[in-house]
């Protein structure tokens, strides 16, 4: 098996720590295999998409879900660290509303698997971080929406030193609130 898995207080978000053989030459790990990811994760997919995103310390990105074809993803972080965050907002989910977040860095090689339907962010803690991921259906565009990074409801502890620099689609995101009367629950 190529991967720990340890669970996360969401439902089906795991985190996958790699099997890393090291000496004084360097390291090797085998980053992906889709075998040992199903067996790992108990998932039956497969992934169509890889995307790279390079950004500065203070940078948050998110939180970005698709609906509909929402995407399921496997990230990883190569270079720098990374607050990651997942909101689950999965109507008939008994953790709706509920967030984890988790620290990923070139240095613990930790993967975390996002399953479909879920909202995902991510606050750069490190001068640049290189954000690789794979996911299990396209980017449209048109589909892409964000949930409000700072909503009150959700209370995320980022790990925040001043304001985060972000993309104006993500200042004006949608509230929890909303995606509650979205989905027909408040």
């Amino acid at each position: 098996m190529a991967y720990t898995v340890q669970p996360t207080s969401i439902a089906d978000v795991l985190i996958l720590e790699p099997q890393v053989f090291g000496d004084d030459r360097g390291f090797f790990f085998e980053s992906f295999n889709q075998q040992d990811f199903n067996l790992s994760t108990g998932c039956e997919l497969s992934f169509v998409q890889d995307n790279h995103s390079r950004s500065s310390r203070g940078v948050l990105r998110g939180l970005h879900f698709q609906d509909p074809n929402p995407q399921g993803k496997l990230v990883r972080v190569t270079q720098g660290e990374v607050f990651d965050v997942v909101v689950d907002i999965r109507a008939n989910s008994l953790t709706f509303g509920q967030w984890v977040g988790v620290n990923l860095s070139e240095d613990n090689k930790l993967q975390l698997w996002v399953p479909p339907g879920l909202a995902h962010g991510f606050l750069v803690l490190s001068e640049v971080a290189q954000f690789l991921y794979k996911t299990t259906d396209y980017w449209y565009p048109k589909q892409e929406k964000s949930l409000l990074w700072n909503d009150p409801e959700l209370g995320i502890a980022w790990p925040l030193e001043g304001e985060p620099i972000m993309a104006k689609k993500d200042m004006q995101a949608q509230s929890f609130k909303d995606i509650k009367i979205e989905k027909g629950l408040a």
